[in-house]
């Protein structure tokens, strides 16, 4: 066993070994002893350093391989790092952009606007005018974000998760590791992180969610700067504003709140059943409240997609469940391939049922996406149905989307949002000529039927 594997080992064991009191040494109900777990994980994690805060947060958006528990523990990670001197930023700078820095930007701040495992922000301004892809030209003076990978951030966090792999391994040969699908969460992370090292995958998706809401006059995206990026430099316009942290200030400097969060909400639904692409990382680093009222996203490092096949199928799923009906939202949800076995249908009907009655559908109360989608997937563990990848991913960013809603609007209940645009979506499917077609002679022989009798 090398030094680090040990030391990885010997954390986890720790903080596990800490979380035994919370779980009543495995008395207490089975939601307390898997949320006492998850937080001692959570913890190991943050302790271990960047490779495993950034599995964490892989892991945070995939209930498929994780339990949901987990999965919103996770949300908590943060990755914080202690900044590179700025001389070894700027060296990457010049090294991948071919000039130097004093022709590519003028007043580049040293002290960097946010440091992680993976990159570090620094503000500067335009030496000279860019034209962007999508938006007006930045003229000279322009302040921007400069994002650049940090040297050796690869190599270290492959070091790292050769590592985990070697733990994980041992894991799984002492049965430990039966809650979490470790192979697979590896291999997403090995991919997540092979598209974040190329910072251009996230200028190039920028544009596209740019180009998507080109007509919306409350959404934005920063400018991005291609002249001034690379593999590992990615230049786009600052963006001046509020976090969701700090909504009071943007409230009280008279940002409507409550219509951007609504607005959000709708956005996010434009996403998923309209567009088929949608930001599937939202939370509030991601995420700006500007002065002149609108939402600014950013960081489009994991992405979900969904095809035109599947989008009727979400809209029918989402429609259901936010009018409590059980049977229909298990119905589209078998489409999408979350299929409940023939014997176990009627108990998890059932207990599905009862979780909207507690959840969603209380007199006075806003509805809980996050409580009905952690109880929905933990009735699918015990029942050992397979949450397929993409309707695990479309679960958590809904959950997400909730929770963004509601630091920009406290008391909103975005289903109020849900249900007009997922009935629209539905009803305007229904009435295509050929969906009218394929349903016209069911129909007929239904009015036959009861003309005759």
């Amino acid at each position: 066993m090398s030094r680090r594997t040990g030391v990885i080992t010997r954390t986890f064991a720790l903080h596990w070994a800490r979380a035994l009191p919370g779980a009543r040494f495995g008395f207490a109900p089975r939601a307390t002893r898997r949320a006492a777990f998850a937080r001692a994980t959570r913890l190991a994690l943050e302790e271990l350093g960047p490779a495993f805060v950034k599995l964490g947060q892989v892991a945070s958006v995939r209930p498929d391989l994780v339990p949901p528990e987990y999965v919103f523990e996770f949300e908590q990670l943060q990755d914080r790092v202690l900044p590179l001197p700025a001389s070894e930023i700027e060296a990457v700078i010049c090294r991948e952009l071919g000039r130097p820095l004093s022709e590519l930007f003028d007043d580049f701040e040293r002290e960097p606007v946010a440091a992680a495992s993976i990159a570090q922000v620094h503000r500067a301004t335009l030496v000279r005018e860019v034209r962007p892809v999508i938006g007006e030209v930045m003229p000279a003076g322009t302040p921007v974000a400069v994002k650049v990978v940090r040297p050796r951030a690869a190599g270290v966090i492959e070091a790292d998760l050769a590592e985990a792999r070697r733990v994980l391994g041992r894991l799984d040969r002492l049965g430990l590791s039966r809650r979490i699908d470790a192979p697979a969460l590896l291999e997403e992370f090995a991919a997540s992180l092979a598209s974040e090292l190329d910072l251009r995958n996230e200028g190039r998706v920028s544009d596209r969610f740019a180009h998507d809401f080109r007509d919306d006059p409350f959404v934005m995206t920063p400018r991005i700067a291609w002249t001034h990026c690379s593999r590992s430099v990615l230049t786009m316009e600052y963006v001046e504003g509020w976090r969701l942290t700090e909504i009071d200030d943007a409230a009280r400097a008279g940002v409507d709140a409550f219509h951007l969060a609504v607005h959000g909400a709708e956005v996010f639904m434009r996403q998923v059943l309209v567009l088929g692409r949608y930001h599937a990382d939202l939370h509030p680093a991601n995420l700006f409240v500007t002065p002149d009222s609108r939402i600014c996203y950013l960081d489009f490092g994991i992405v979900g997609t969904t095809e035109p096949a599947e989008r009727i199928n979400i809209a029918q799923v989402l429609a259901a469940t936010v009018y409590g009906d059980a049977d229909r939202a298990l119905c589209y949800s078998a489409e999408l391939g979350l299929v409940v076995p023939p014997h176990k249908q009627r108990e998890v009907r059932e207990r599905v049922g009862e979780l909207m009655d507690r959840t969603l559908n209380v007199p006075g109360r806003p509805a809980d996406i996050k409580g009905f989608a952690t109880g929905f997937l933990s009735v699918m563990a015990d029942a050992r149905v397979p949450i397929p990848a993409g309707y695990g991913l479309l679960v958590k960013a809904l959950v997400t989307v909730e929770g963004v809603a509601r630091a920009i609007y406290p008391e909103i209940d975005i289903t109020k949002s849900a249900k007009p645009f997922a009935t629209r979506l539905i009803a305007a499917h229904m009435a295509r000529p050929d969906r009218i077609a394929e349903r016209l002679p069911a129909a007929l022989r239904a009015a036959l039927r009861e003309l005759a009798s």
